[in-house]
């Protein structure tokens, strides 16, 4: 992160959050203004002053003197960063659309309310004069000088913000605040069991009912509570499936980071195996490496990390399952994504696999699906994918489904279908870079097969 575009993309965003906070500032003054202590005003000021900007200035630390690999302090720092960015956004929406008002507001009271005059009108001609008995100027009375007519000041050309915006916008911007904080602290260990049942004409008949638990994109070098991920793993152990799969991204960048989870990993155990495969994190492209050498025994010992967890990792290889009289193929390839490496081979992956064999892919970019697989000669009736995360954040109703990551995928979380071949994405059992999930929770996989 220390070279390239992408940091100064990073450096123009925190000059943006310093401006943003000029801004916010005016509008926390406007909040406090009407405190009878001057002291608190002062207080909640200088409060400001140092937990935005002190934020923005942790998060430039920590990109500027970013070590070779992604750590759990950039990763905090980054989401204190994007929940004080987001909060302070929010009260300034309030506080422009106050200002948006003030100005037209100016401009129309200008326009259409002239200025009112001071001291004794002009006689105006046909006015009755003063009549017998009516009071004079007495001594030390001001007379209009003659040809004198002062206006009265009309104030400020914009009127003064309203302390009620201000209030408004706090009480707007307490809502990602809140949520922010919701998804730090509980809710990226929220875990979600999805249960999916898949209907098939062509399954083998022993395989009617045969159910499959599916975990991804563990990103063991952001978890930072061992016990909340026991509670995770406990839930898929509950299950007692025939298969576990998991499919890509067992750390983030370093092999050392699945260490600490070893000994809790492997105790996913499945009647017909435990098989995986890798995700574009596993490659170790995102740190920085004294030399290739390096980074491929790095390489090498997250393939033995795989085997330590008692998983078959599958690099572009298929297997037969069977069970009773019949077997189906289950196949894993390596990382192929849009975007990012492109090292899995479907062909090869196929070579020996009977043609009208019953099919199951373990694809951890669900990219690969959508440009070769569901188009692809042989018929491959189940991709099981991760790698999205839905974005650890978005909004998963029976009615409405959103989260930024559909403007990249077009299908980025559950099932997708075409021509009856069956695309599942899980939402990522782990976390990154973000460290929080709100909305789109951390997710356990129960597939079962039925004959249609």
């Amino acid at each position: 992160m220390r070279h390239g575009g992408f940091l100064r993309i990073l450096y123009l965003i925190c000059l943006f959050s310093f401006l943003l906070d000029i801004y916010a500032y005016q509008g926390v003054k406007t909040w406090v203004k009407g405190w009878k202590s001057v002291r608190r005003q002062k207080i909640a000021k200088r409060s400001y002053l140092v937990l935005f900007t002190g934020v923005t200035i942790l998060f430039l630390c920590a990109i500027t003197f970013a070590p070779r690999y992604l750590t759990r302090f950039q990763e905090w720092s980054l989401t204190l960063f994007l929940t004080f960015l987001f909060t302070k956004l929010f009260f300034i929406i309030v506080l422009l659309l106050g200002d948006i008002v003030r100005f037209f507001w100016g401009i129309f009271r200008r326009i259409f309310k002239p200025k009112p005059l001071s001291g004794e009108p002009k006689p105006v001609s046909g006015e009755s004069k003063p009549v017998l008995g009516e009071s004079k100027p007495v001594l030390g009375e001001l007379k209009p000088v003659s040809g004198e007519s002062k206006r009265v000041p009309a104030g400020p050309f914009f009127p003064s913000r309203r302390r009620f915006i201000a209030e408004a916008g706090i009480l707007l911007a307490s809502v990602p605040f809140t949520g922010f904080f919701y998804a730090m602290f509980k809710g990226k260990y929220d875990y979600r069991l999805h249960e999916v049942t898949l209907y098939f004409d062509d399954l083998p008949a022993s395989f009617d009912g045969f159910t499959i638990t599916q975990l991804s994109d563990f990103h063991s070098g952001s978890f930072d509570n061992m016990s909340a991920v026991t509670r995770g793993i406990d839930i898929a152990k509950s299950l007692q499936s025939d298969l576990f799969v998991f499919t890509g991204d067992l750390v983030n960048n370093m092999a050392w980071e699945v260490e600490p989870y070893i000994s809790l990993f492997s105790q996913l155990k499945a009647p017909y195996g435990q098989f995986s495969i890798l995700g574009n994190h596993d490659y170790g492209d995102y740190a920085r490496w004294d030399d290739p050498e390096q980074k491929e025994a790095n390489f090498e010992k997250i393939k033995q990390h795989h085997q330590a967890l008692g998983y078959r990792l599958m690099l572009n290889e298929n297997t037969v399952i069977r069970k009773g009289s019949d077997q189906l193929a289950l196949i894993g390839v390596e990382n192929w994504g849009r975007g990012f490496i492109q090292v899995g081979d479907i062909d090869k992956a196929l070579e020996g696999v009977d043609k009208n064999a019953f099919k199951i892919l373990l694809s951890h970019d669900p990219t690969h699906w959508e440009e070769k697989i569901r188009f692809h000669p042989t018929t491959i009736h189940l991709t099981l994918s991760g790698h999205t995360h839905g974005a650890q954040f978005g909004i998963e109703t029976d009615r409405l489904r959103w989260s930024p990551v559909q403007g990249r995928y077009l299908d980025w979380a559950g099932l997708a279908n075409e021509k009856n071949r069956y695309l599942y994405v899980n939402r990522g059992f782990g976390f990154l870079a973000f460290s929080g999930r709100l909305g789109i929770w951390p997710e356990v996989t129960k597939l079962t097969l039925r004959k249609a």
